[in-house]
């Protein structure tokens, strides 16, 4: 295998884990805040000053709140230049260390999206391009001439040190999942959103039948996730920080409901990651590129084709599940209120995550009526977001976005 046949990044490129509510503006400067004290342990404190969207949405996304928490024990000063238009990149960050009230050292990190970074003067690392497939009909030729599922493909592709990460991954879901039930109050951003993960998980009624407990109960856990996203808390992006709390909410919900072990959810993530994978090389994952269809409904086609693993369900009910969970997702526009990550993003990954089970459960019943092909559909859902208007796209200019803190 050659290099110039390798198609797709590692699976540890999608999976990240960080601080929300934004892998460019707050794992991104996560990232450069921890590399940076590393750099400097000698330093009494810091200053970092943002540029670009950085300084002109940084509240609103609490990047400095980010910088600030990860930096502690250490005082960090922190300046928004807003006027500044001589920047390398519009998520462009000057990072000082002090030692007393002396600067002994600087860097220039910019946030060049999904979390990475560049230092100013240093060559950025090069994308790590490993799997010779990238589309889902050539993947699943090649499991079926090789009688492998999509988690041992995984497995193949990247060697065995995979699991260790996947395991993380997993541990970090479930640890978002339970902090976020035990959370009360507002979240931060002035809209005044109440938190509502643990009041749904609490919630009892009398007359509740059991599908109406599912619902609650798995919507609880996407809030869970989402709320603490939006809290600037640690979250594992699946594919996005925005829509973080698909995933982990329908693997939590089986994993309580029919005791599957970490190994079998694990191996799921690995199968809902090769469906992120194909729709982030042949589409794209960011809403401000194509919608709010990439972020959730690329998350719904995760966490379905993961349950399809769950249940070993056949190839082609995995793929059935996952091009039914993006095919009504298609046309999704990606408009939070104030840019925030949470009006309509959080009730959005709730719904998302029940669609999930919905989709498996169909597609398990009529795989073999089907016509589309989940290649078909990601290629129609990059055509989609292209095609919408830019307002629509993680810009908070049209649609539910236009509406106004005053107004609600």
């Amino acid at each position: 295998m050659t290099t110039a046949n390798l198609k797709m990044e590692t699976l540890t490129e999608l999976y990240k884990i960080g601080r929300g509510p934004s892998s460019s503006h707050t794992i991104g400067p996560e990232r450069a805040c921890i590399e940076f004290a590393k750099r400097n342990p000698d330093a009494d404190k810091f200053k970092v000053v943002l540029y670009g969207s950085l300084a002109k949405t940084g509240k609103g996304h609490g990047t400095d709140a980010v910088i600030q928490k990860t930096l502690l024990p250490k005082e960090c000063i922190i300046e928004m230049n807003t006027q500044e238009e001589n920047i390398p990149h519009p998520n462009t960050m000057d990072f000082y260390a002090l030692k007393n009230e002396a600067v002994v050292a600087s860097a220039r990190v910019m946030s060049v999206g999904g979390g990475n970074i560049v230092f100013e003067g240093e060559t950025a690392a090069s994308p790590k391009m490993i799997y010779p497939h990238s589309t889902f009909r050539e993947i699943c030729d090649y499991c079926e001439q090789n009688d492998l599922r999509l988690w041992q493909y995984v497995e193949q592709i990247e060697g065995s040190s995979i699991w260790q990460h996947l395991d993380l991954v997993w541990e970090t879901m479930k640890a978002s999942v339970k902090r976020g039930l035990c959370d009360e109050g507002i979240l931060p951003g002035g809209l005044e959103v109440q938190k509502k993960a643990k009041y749904l998980r609490d919630l009892q009624h009398p007359d509740e039948t059991e599908q109406t407990k599912e619902n609650r109960l798995v919507c609880s856990y996407a809030f869970a996730v989402s709320e603490q996203n939006a809290m600037g808390e640690t979250i594992v992006t699946a594919p996005t920080c925005g829509s973080a709390g698909v995933l982990p909410a329908a693997m939590y919900y089986y994993q309580q409901k029919r005791g599957y072990s970490d190994e079998q959810v694990v191996k799921a993530l690995a199968t809902a990651g090769i469906i992120g994978n194909l729709i982030k090389t042949n589409a794209s994952i960011s809403g401000a590129e194509c919608g709010c269809q990439v972020e959730v409904g690329s998350a719904c086609a995760m966490a379905a084709a993961a349950l399809g693993e769950l249940f070993e369900l056949s190839l082609d009910k995995i793929e059935y599940a996952a091009e039914i969970a993006i095919e009504h997702h298609l046309g999704l526009t990606c408009d939070p209120i104030c840019g925030l990550v949470q009006i309509p993003c959080i009730e959005r990954n709730a719904v998302a995550s029940m669609r999930a089970i919905n989709a498996v459960n169909l597609a398990s019943f009529l795989y073999n009526t089907r016509k589309i092909s989940f290649d078909k559909v990601v290629k129609t859902m990059k055509e989609t977001g292209l095609d919408m208007p830019g307002a629509y796209k993680e810009t908070s200019e049209a649609g539910l976005a236009k509406i106004k803190l005053h107004n609600l």
